[in-house]
C-alpha cells in the first residue's frame, strides 16, 4: 500500500488565485486586528478553498521489478582447450541454479566466442557481448555481470565499464599453465621476386628457458632452413622470395610436453612477390600508322622499363650527308643484343625487316636468348611476307609460323579461336562473346604455314592471326596483322587492343595469372577455395591434405572457359595442400596469427582493473589440476553495500517499480464537503447577524 494526497481543482490555479487570495488577505487582516466573526471567516474561507482544491487520497498499487544480471559465457576456441569447456559447463549451470533462487534477478545468458574463429581477426570480445546484454535496460536496473572465460579477453576496458554495478569475472583453466608459442614481429606484405626480404621473430614461453630453440622456416611448404632462436628475443630472418603472386612463409617449433597447445608453435605470413620492372626491347623497322601503339601502352605500364629504337634510316640509305651532321641516334646493336640482351625480358619486333641492320650472327643470339627462357613477340606487317623478312634469318628457328608470302587485304574481324575461348591471353576479352564480336575490324592478315604453339585468335578465312609458342625455356608470339591501331584509334568503335597487347606482352614474360595450366587456392573464412585454370576439358577432381594429414577429394565444376571452381567447409586451422594433376598449391584457411591463439594461458590481469573498479571481483574456478570447481555463493546486495567477499558475490537489486493501480479517495467530495462546507459557512453569517 503506497498513499499519497492529490490536489485536483475544479477550477484552473490562475482563476483560483484571483479568487482566493484577496479572501485570504482579507481574512488574515481580520485576525490581526482581532475583529469579531474573523476566525469563523477564515474557517469558512479554508472550507471553500478545499472544496475548490479538491485533495484526493492516492492509494497506488506497485509490483517490484528485477534487476537485470549479465551471465556472459566465453566460447571462443581458446576455451577448447583441456578442461577448461568442461569447468565453463559446470559453472554455468550452478550459477544458472543459484541465481534462480532468487526471485529479484532477471538473468540473461549470452555465449560471445563462438563463430569468431572463422575470422581474419578473431578475437575474443566479451565486452562488446555485456554491452548488447544491457542496451534495452536502464541503468538503474543493471544488477551486475559475471564472465566465465579463460581471461584471455581483448577488448577489455583499462578502467571501469559503461555501467555502474559489479562485474565478476570467474577464470577456467588453471594457476600453473605453461605454453610456448612463436610470432612475426616484422613480416612485410609485399617482397621483390628473387630478393632477400627482412623479416624478425620471437618465441616466447612461460617457462625460463635459456637453450635456443630450432625454428624450422618453410616457403610455400618447402623447408629452406633451421634457424636458432633465444627465447624471448626479437631475431632477424632472411627469406628469398621465390615467384611472384601469393607466397607463404611458415615458421614452426617443436612442442613441448605439458604444453596447453600447439596451434601457436606456428606463424604464417603472407607475402606477395612481385617482379622488378620489367625490362623490354622495342625495334619498329619503320615509322607506320600503329608504331605508338605499342610504345604508348608499354610506356603506361608502371611495372615496365621500356627502350624503344625505329630504324629511320637503314645502312643502305646513302644521300651524302656528314654523319656527324645527321641528328639520329645510331643503332647501339652490339650492346642490345650482345653485351645487354639477357637483361630483357622482352623483345619486340614491330614490322622488322632484315636490311642490315643487325650484323646475321645476331639473328642467331636473339634464338638463344629464346631458347634459354627469353621471351620474343613478332608484330608482323607486310615486311614479314617479303624478301628480307626475318624468317630469312637464322631466327626462323625461333618462329612459330614461317610466311607463305601471301598478304590478304580483306576486311574481318578478329574472332577467338576455340582454343583462344579457354587460354587466359584472350580469354573473356570485352566484346568477344557476341557473333560478329563488339569491336572493329581490321583489313590486312599475313599469311603463314604449318603454325606451331597454340591459335587463339584467327582472322580472314580464318587464317591465323595470334600464335603463342613455347620454344625450349622461352617463348614466342605472333601477331599477324599490323591493324591493331584501329583498335587503338576507335575505328568503328574501337576494341580491348590494351586488354589483348597488355596480356600477349605478360605472358610472354611468363606472369603467373597468364599460365595455361595453374592451380591456385585460397581460404574464405573457413572454406577452402580452389581455381584450376586448365585448357582440357574436365581436369577431374583436386585431391586436399588436410593440416593433420587427412585425405579428401574436391569436385572441380566449370565456371567458364578454361576455369574449374571447386570448395569445401573445412573444420582444422592451416596449411591445406592441393593437387590436381601434375600441378600443386598450398593454402592456409583459418584467421592468420589470430590473436585468440597468440596466448593461450589463463590470467586474472586482464579483468582485473574492471572487475576491480565496479566493486566486483575476479577469482579463479579451481586452482589445482582437479576438474572439480568452486563457485562463490550469490548474495543480493543493496546499491551502497559490498559486492564482494572472500567466498561469495554480490549483485545490485533495484528499487525500480511499476505502478498496476490507483484507488483514489476524495477528502471534501459528496455529501460530507458538501455538509462541511455549509456548517462553515453557516456558522459565518449566523454570527455575522448577530
Amino acid at each position: 500500500m503506497n498513499w499519497s494526497i492529490s490536489f485536483e481543482p475544479l477550477i484552473s490555479w490562475p482563476l483560483l488565485a484571483i479568487v482566493l487570495v484577496p479572501l485570504l488577505l482579507l481574512s488574515l487582516v481580520g485576525l490581526w486586528f482581532r475583529q469579531r466573526g474573523a476566525v469563523l471567516r477564515f474557517v469558512a474561507l479554508l472550507a471553500l478553498g478545499a472544496a475548490v482544491l479538491n485533495p484526493v487520497f492516492l492509494d497506488e498499487e506497485r509490483e517490484a521489478l528485477k534487476s537485470v544480471v549479465a551471465l556472459i559465457v566465453d566460447r571462443s576456441p581458446s576455451q577448447d582447450i583441456g578442461d577448461r569447456t568442461k569447468q565453463t559447463d559446470e559453472a554455468l549451470a550452478g550459477l544458472q541454479q543459484r541465481l534462480g533462487r532468487f526471485k529479484q534477478f532477471d538473468v540473461r545468458v549470452i555465449e560471445a566466442g563462438k563463430t569468431e574463429a572463422t575470422d581474419e581477426r578473431a578475437e575474443t570480445r566479451l565486452f562488446s557481448a555485456l554491452e548488447g546484454a544491457f542496451r534495452d535496460v536502464p541503468p538503474s536496473r543493471i544488477g551486475g555481470a559475471i564472465m566465465i572465460t579463460d581471461g584471455q579477453v581483448h577488448d577489455a576496458p583499462s578502467g571501469a565499464p559503461d555501467f555502474h554495478a559489479p562485474l565478476h569475472a570467474l577464470i577456467t583453466g588453471n594457476d600453473h599453465e605453461k605454453d610456448r608459442r612463436i610470432r612475426f614481429d616484422n613480416a612485410p606484405r609485399f617482397g621483390l621476386v628473387g630478393k632477400p626480404l627482412d623479416m624478425s621473430y620471437r618465441v616466447i614461453s612461460t617457462e625460463n628457458e635459456t637453450a635456443p630453440v630450432d625454428v624450422r622456416v618453410s616457403v610455400n611448404g618447402q623447408q629452406v632452413s633451421v634457424e636458432h632462436a633465444i627465447v624471448g628475443q626479437t631475431m632477424p630472418l632472411q627469406v628469398t622470395i621465390p615467384s611472384a603472386g601469393r607466397n607463404i612463409i611458415e615458421l614452426a617449433i617443436d612442442k613441448e610436453p605439458g604444453e596447453l597447445t600447439e596451434t601457436n608453435n606456428r606463424a604464417i605470413a603472407l607475402v606477395d612477390g612481385i617482379r622488378e620492372n620489367l625490362r623490354v626491347l622495342l625495334v619498329s623497322g619503320e615509322p607506320h600508322a600503329g608504331e605508338r601503339t605499342w610504345r604508348n601502352l608499354l610506356k603506361s605500364d608502371a611495372s615496365v622499363d621500356l627502350v624503344h629504337f625505329t630504324i629511320l634510316r637503314p645502312p643502305e640509305k646513302q644521300d651524302g650527308t656528314p654523319i656527324n651532321e645527321l641528328s639520329l641516334i645510331a643503332f647501339p646493336t652490339r650492346e642490345l643484343f650482345v653485351e645487354k640482351i639477357k637483361d630483357f625480358d622482352l623483345i619486340i619486333f614491330d614490322r622488322y625487316q632484315h636490311r642490315d641492320v643487325l650484323p646475321i650472327l645476331y639473328y642467331d643470339y636473339i634464338a638463344e636468348y629464346v631458347e634459354k627462357g627469353g621471351a620474343l613477340l613478332i608484330a608482323a606487317g607486310p615486311e614479314y611476307a617479303g624478301d628480307a623478312s626475318i624468317a630469312r634469318t637464322p631466327l626462323m628457328s625461333a618462329l612459330p609460323a614461317m610466311p607463305t608470302g601471301e598478304v590478304i587485304d580483306k576486311a574481318f574481324y578478329p574472332r577467338l579461336t576455340d582454343l583462344g575461348q579457354r587460354h587466359p591471353v584472350t580469354r573473356g576479352l570485352d566484346g568477344s562473346a557476341t557473333e560478329p564480336p563488339r569491336w572493329s575490324r581490321w583489313f590486312r592478315t599475313i599469311g603463314v604455314q604449318n603454325p606451331e604453339g597454340q591459335v587463339v585468335m584467327k582472322g580472314a578465312d580464318n587464317r591465323p592471326l595470334l600464335l603463342l609458342d613455347r620454344k625450349g625455356e622461352g617463348r614466342v608470339g605472333m601477331l599477324l596483322s599490323d591493324q591493331g591501331w584501329l583498335w587503338a584509334r576507335g575505328f568503328e568503335g574501337g576494341g580491348p587492343h590494351v586488354q589483348l597487347y597488355r596480356r600477349i606482352a605478360h605472358w610472354l614474360m611468363k606472369e603467373p595469372e597468364l599460365e595455361e595450366e595453374r592451380l591456385t587456392a585460397d581460404g574464405r573464412g573457413m572454406v577452402l577455395e580452389i581455381r584450376r585454370q586448365t585448357m582440357a576439358d574436365d581436369p577431374g577432381t583436386a585431391q586436399v591434405i588436410t593440416p593433420s594429414g587427412k585425405t579428401m577429394s574436391v569436385k572441380l565444376d566449370k565456371s567458364e572457359p578454361g576455369v574449374f571452381l571447386g570448395s569445401v567447409q573445412t573444420s582444422e586451422i592451416g596449411l591445406y595442400q592441393i593437387a590436381n594433376g601434375d600441378l600443386t598449391a598450398l593454402a592456409h584457411v583459418g584467421p592468420i596469427n589470430s590473436p585468440e591463439f597468440a596466448d593461450v594461458v589463463s590470467t586474472t590481469d586482464r579483468l582485473k582493473a574492471p572487475a576491480e573498479a565496479t566493486g566486483g571481483s575476479v577469482r579463479r574456478l579451481t586452482t589445482s589440476s582437479a576438474s572439480d570447481i568452486a563457485l562463490p555463493s550469490i548474495v543480493p546486495v543493496r546499491s551502497s553495500g559490498e559486492a564482494a567477499g572472500s567466498d561469495w558475490i554480490g549483485l545490485r537489486t533495484t528499487d525500480d517499480s511499476v505502478l498496476k493501480a490507483v484507488s483514489r479517495v476524495p477528502l471534501f467530495g459528496g455529501f460530507l464537503g458538501l455538509g462541511l462546507l455549509l456548517l462553515a459557512i453557516g456558522s459565518m453569517w449566523y454570527r455575522e447577524g448577530r
